[in-house]
């Protein structure tokens, strides 16, 4: 399954230099979905539109990376989370990754290379997910609907 096509990407960041160079990575990857948001209450409006990925700051107002991560993570625990910020305090990113981002990034250490790596491990994941076996309950029913 080639996941890159049908992809939804939203790129939360206050900054907007900062928007159109994490959208210009990754329309250089290939990535044609990408919805951009200035703060976290307008991305969490738009969960309903189910993306598949999330690249966040922390330093946003008047809802912060980390309180935004939170809501989106008990909106769809599913969506994978990219948390980049420019604190090197390790708190943050512990917290980051406690509350269920898939990577932290360093926000002066972001290259597109970076974050095409972080992107493929997350549509490796994805692929794996798609192929898992199903479970015993679901194994078990199976037999009734042959």
């Amino acid at each position: 399954m080639n996941f890159n096509k049908d992809l939804s990407i939203f790129v939360i960041d206050d900054d907007p230099v900062c928007q159109e160079l994490y959208k210009q990575y990754l329309l250089n990857m290939g990535f044609t979905r990408i919805s951009l948001f200035d703060n976290g209450q307008q991305c969490i409006n738009e969960l309903t539109r189910k993306p598949d990925i999330i690249l966040l700051d922390h330093q946003m107002a008047p809802m912060d990376g980390m309180e935004t991560l939170k809501k989106i993570k008990r909106f769809d625990p599913d969506i994978y989370l990219i948390y980049i910020s420019a604190q090197k305090d390790m708190k943050v990113a512990i917290d980051a990754l406690k509350y269920g981002a898939f990577d932290y990034i360093i926000k002066g250490n972001l290259e597109e290379d970076l974050l095409g790596a972080i992107i493929h491990k997350i549509i490796d994941v994805m692929e794996l997910v798609a192929k898992k076996t199903p479970g015993r309950i679901n194994k078990f029913f199976s037999f009734f609907s042959l």
